[in-house]
């Protein structure tokens, strides 16, 4: 019997008014993930009258979403998308790479998937 991972793991970091998020999926992540993480960015996000943005997001152990969740998902882009600045989304499955190119269609700021997690930071301290 294969055990099933699942589970979020968040991080928020603050400098004035820009923010670090990173996120770690494992699994297939849930209605009930979400009921977690958007609640952590509201608050968060909600200190600050411009916040600005950075985040990672390691997929590399991500299994996809339920439809609930990716509806989810992208609420959270409608709602917070402008106060992107740069997402980096470090994964190591072909659909991520689509994931990011349709992620940019709802953020504000940049998107951009890649296959190394020193090169996705590197990336978004630039």
């Amino acid at each position: 019997m294969k055990l099933q991972r699942h589970g979020v793991f968040i991080g928020i970091e603050r400098t004035g008014d820009v923010f670090f998020l990173s996120l770690k999926a494992q699994g297939k992540l849930t209605h009930k993930d979400y009921e977690i993480i958007t609640p952590m960015i509201d608050s968060a996000l909600a200190e600050v009258r411009y916040p600005k943005v950075k985040a990672l997001i390691d997929g590399t152990e991500l299994e996809g979403w339920e439809p609930r969740a990716a509806w989810d998902d992208f609420r959270i882009g409608l709602k917070h998308g402008n106060e992107f600045e740069k997402v980096a989304i470090y994964g190591n499955k072909d659909w991520q790479k689509l994931a990011a190119k349709i992620g940019g269609w709802f953020v504000s700021g940049e998107i951009k998937y890649f296959e190394n997690s020193n090169d996705a930071v590197t990336w978004l301290n630039e």
